[in-house]
């Protein structure tokens, strides 16, 4: 090889973690009707200044909305999800990681926003997880 040529392992070329934040990056662009609502109510610091970030890659895993202060995930979940074996992996990861989960059905986000609003506030103040 010449001089600065870079084997495989050196890094320089697409990792998992840039395709990861890549990946996340689309999802922030292309959300799905229930994120999007869900978004419009954690976004702008609207629980007491509880900033969420959404579309959040940790570790191996994209984390739908992530506050950091708080060490909570919400995640806006479809049919798919209700019996999902992958998800308890996912999720027994995330917890070990420190964080708390809180699953929110999609269709009780786009039908009853105020009652999400409360789910959310009641795991922010450790009521819920």
């Amino acid at each position: 090889m010449g001089e600065g040529a870079r084997r495989a392992d050196e890094g320089g070329g697409p990792t998992s973690g840039s395709r990861l934040r890549n990946y996340a990056r689309s999802m922030r662009h292309e959300p799905t009707e229930a994120e999007r609502k869900l978004w419009l109510i954690l976004r702008n610091r609207r629980f007491a200044n509880y900033k969420f970030r959404r579309q959040v890659p940790i570790g191996p895993y994209i984390a739908d909305f992530v506050c950091y202060s708080a060490k909570l995930i919400v995640e806006a979940d479809g049919s798919q999800h209700a019996l999902d074996d992958i998800d308890k992996t996912r999720d027994a990861e995330l917890i070990r990681r420190g964080f708390r989960l809180l699953r929110l059905w999609n269709n009780d986000i786009l039908a009853r926003s105020e009652n999400v609003a409360d789910a959310i506030w009641a795991a922010l103040q450790g009521e819920a997880s």
